[in-house]
């Protein structure tokens, strides 16, 4: 099930980029290697990241540090109530000495956007980040202004505080191409922690690849091949989540009041070939999709409030999901 279309030249380039970024990654983060595989793939598939996470386990870090290995451009927006969407698009500020109006695009024009703590923005706010987020541009006074060719916005929230928080839209979640969540450290990592701070590994950053390279991966993994069987096996996959009565268990599938949308579909097969380069393969494989499943369908599945009361997390759903439909 090789691709024709790839070469191994075109291979090991592509492996030299990934491993450059992936043992910079490692000499910065310490654990957290799900987080690392996904801001891989958001990188390769040039498309968006939530991340979700309680303070202090290395959000905002592992965005830097993404940054920093492709010298790409960085803007932080640290979301509050009061945040405007003129503070993150950009607005027209009129200029007295020339009696006309000028056009200040605001900090959303960066390769990579950090969102920290999104849910801290109003609804208003948030949607001012989706024609961003969808069409890599963004209009001010009636004037359409191109984003950069790479444009990921990487967004945090913190699942734990409730005052003075928005939930997020659907509609703005399903723009996630995949949602990280993260846990705590193990004992070992946060030594491992203690000691690179003692030691000032954390002072300075190095790029070690280019928005060229990023380019490139980015290009790359629309040759790789994903075959047919593949391709309906992913529609079955988020074809269950809307109708998981037929599929799942009643006692499990009464939780979810909404499935996933075409855009799910969409994600798994760019994420699919994104996964794919990133282990070094010219092709898609079902492990690739089964793996993918909770990155992409944990913020499209909606569950009831009945589920919240049982206590009842959506990876259920999901391995339910994944456990009934049979990989080709």
């Amino acid at each position: 099930m090789e691709n024709n279309n790839i070469s191994m030249e075109e291979m090991q380039k592509s492996d030299e980029i990934i491993k450059a970024i992936t043992n910079y990654y490692t000499s910065r983060i310490v654990g957290q290697k799900n987080l690392q595989n996904s801001l891989l793939i958001s990188l390769i598939a040039n498309g968006h990241i939530l991340v979700e996470s309680v303070p202090g386990l290395a959000k905002t870090t592992a965005a830097k540090v993404l940054t920093e290995s492709c010298g790409g451009g960085f803007s932080r927006i640290q979301c509050t109530p009061d945040l405007l969407p003129s503070d993150i698009i950009g607005t027209q500020t009129y200029n007295a000495k020339t009696a006309e109006f000028e056009t200040k695009i605001g900090p959303v024009n960066a390769n990579f956007v950090l969102l920290d703590e999104i849910n801290r923005s109003s609804s208003k706010t948030q949607s001012a980040m989706l024609e961003a987020m969808q069409e890599k541009q963004v209009s001010i006074g009636g004037e359409r202004y191109k984003l950069p060719d790479i444009f990921i916005v990487i967004a945090t929230q913190n699942p734990i505080e409730q005052e003075g928080t928005y939930l997020l839209s659907e509609a703005q979640q399903d723009r996630f191409i995949i949602k990280e969540t993260l846990n705590y450290p193990t004992a070992q990592e946060e030594l491992e922690v203690l000691n690179r701070i003692e030691n000032n590994v954390f002072d300075k950053g190095k790029k070690v690849a280019s928005i060229k390279d990023i380019k490139y991966l980015q290009e790359l993994s629309k040759k790789v091949y994903i075959d047919t069987a593949v391709k309906k096996y992913i529609i079955s996959i988020v074809y269950a989540t809307r109708n998981a009565g037929k599929v799942i268990s009643p006692e499990l599938a009464k939780y979810v009041t909404n499935g996933a949308s075409t855009r799910a579909s969409i994600s798994f097969m760019e994420a699919g070939k994104a996964l794919a380069l990133i282990n070094g393969r010219t092709y898609v494989t079902p492990d690739d999709i089964k793996a993918l499943s909770y990155g992409i369908l944990r913020h499209r599945i909606s569950l009831s409030f009945e589920a919240i009361a049982d206590e009842v997390k959506v990876e259920s759903i999901i391995d339910a999901i994944i456990a009934s439909i049979k990989a080709p």
